[in-house]
């Protein structure tokens, strides 16, 4: 079976998603923030695996690209919430970065699937 590395992280960033949402709602007792964190961050994992089984090569990047979108909006929420002091400097920094990979690997995968469809 193929490593599909995209998908194999993008569900490890969404259980840590849901872990980080379970420590600011018991922990924090901060509620709104989360609940977008939560969805933006879960979204990505759900949309690649989407994308997975996209009926074209277009539909397939059109979902990426929703996901990459997810990832974006993910990356504003940690941002917001490390500024206002619900996530201290080093978790924010660990979860942050596996957005930006996240992010760099969407962004790979669309442009390599576009250069194939265009060639």
């Amino acid at each position: 079976m193929k490593n599909n590395v995209i998908k194999d992280k993008s569900f490890s960033f969404a259980l840590r998603i849901v872990k980080l949402f379970q420590y600011l709602n018991q922990e924090k007792r901060e509620y709104v923030l989360s609940k977008q964190l939560l969805r933006s961050g879960t979204a990505i994992g759900a949309l690649v695996r989407e994308a997975e089984h996209g009926e074209s090569r277009a539909d397939f990047i059109h979902k990426l690209a929703i996901a990459l979108k997810e990832a974006n909006e993910t990356q504003y929420w940690l941002e917001l919430l490390h500024k206002g002091g619900y996530i201290d400097l080093k978790g924010f920094n660990s979860i942050n970065q596996d957005c930006i990979e996240l992010l760099r690997l969407l962004t790979s995968i669309i442009k390599s699937t576009k250069q194939i469809i265009d060639n």
